[in-house]
């Protein structure tokens, strides 16, 4: 790690992350912004932040929560915060399941996973971000109506997300034709990792889901 990253570190990044609140305590996430903003919004595994950056940038008056376990790609964050002076942004360092379960319920107005780790040998799909356990916490986290973003660049993991966000009855896929999920939107920043999905042949899925009233 650079010394400048180390610097942004010790800090900036203080002043941005989230730690969880005290055991059976829930956490508003509303507070964690000052001013005051509109409506909250989360990305799972940020990576390197390039879609969390855009989209904080576009929307001031949205508070943007990143979760990401890797300090590299957390390190790049804070540099494009620095040098952006965002302020519409906070930082959960630690698995996201942790702080889904800690929010208070229906505080999230969207949510991002985009190009999450496939985990492709069948016996590693229990730790997919995607499955059984997490689209009802999602569901139990998210506002009525509110937008469920997922990207993929793995065929089976594609399936994968479509049979459990549909089978759960708790999201409606709002693709009404194949160029809804084959192309990405406008308003779907592109993030590093989809660069060189696409770079390398293989063929991104953009899926779109509401969580259901």
């Amino acid at each position: 790690m650079r010394k400048g990253q180390k610097t942004l570190i010790q800090e900036l990044l203080p002043s941005l992350e989230i730690f969880l609140p005290a055991e059976k305590s829930t956490l508003n996430p509303t507070y964690l912004f000052a001013p005051p903003v509109k409506e909250i919004w989360l990305e799972i595994g940020f990576g390197a932040g390039e879609h969390l950056i855009q989209q904080a940038l576009k929307h001031p008056s949205v508070g943007i929560i990143g979760c990401e376990p890797y300090i590299n790609g957390v390190a790049r964050l804070l540099r494009s915060v620095a040098e952006h002076e965002i302020k519409n942004l906070r930082v959960f360092r630690d698995d996201a399941r942790l702080l889904l379960k800690a929010l208070e319920n229906e505080s999230i107005a969207r949510t991002f996973i985009l190009f999450p780790d496939p985990w492709p040998k069948v016996r590693h799909h229990k730790r997919r971000m995607i499955g059984p356990s997490t689209i009802p916490l999602l569901y139990q986290k998210m506002t009525k109506g509110s937008e469920l973003r997922i990207a993929t660049d793995d065929k089976s993991y594609k399936e994968w997300i479509l049979w459990h966000t549909l089978f759960s009855n708790k999201f409606d896929w709002c693709a009404q034709r194949p160029s809804h999920w084959k192309i990405r939107q406008h308003d779907w920043p592109e993030t590093r990792y989809e660069k060189k999905a696409v770079k390398e042949g293989r063929q991104c899925s953009y899926f779109l889901f509401k969580r259901r009233n």
